[in-house]
């Protein structure tokens, strides 16, 4: 059973800095690309920023040069570093793995609340 759990959410004025970790119960680089998504209440899930087994970076225009996701294959864990954090940010934020192949399988994490005030 894959298993993936999210931390280090949290209450944060705007301005400031969270860290969220993603640990998984296999090898990182067993997925094809790892990411996370936030979604607020009534709207839809969006992809903040993902990286690729190869190390490739992807992040949505928004969080360019205020985000950061890395890894640690050793760890299993991914991470985003979140640094400039406005109250657009507030969201669940959930760790997600793909495995590409003839088919694909997903899986998500429980999902870790931000939450950034004025």
């Amino acid at each position: 059973q894959v298993q993936l759990v999210e931390s280090g959410g949290g209450l944060v004025q705007a301005g400031g800095s969270l860290r969220l970790s993603c640990t998984t119960s296999r090898n990182i680089i067993s997925f094809n690309r790892m990411a996370w998504y936030r979604q607020a209440p009534g709207k839809q899930r969006d992809l903040v920023a993902s990286i690729a087994s190869g190390g490739g970076v992807n992040y949505v225009e928004s969080v360019k040069g205020r985000f950061t996701i890395s890894r640690d294959n050793a760890e299993r864990t991914v991470y985003l570093q979140m640094n400039s954090l406005k109250p657009e940010d507030t969201a669940v934020y959930y760790c997600h793995g793909i495995t590409f192949g003839f088919s694909i399988q997903e899986y998500w994490g429980q999902g870790t609340q931000v939450t950034v005030s004025s």
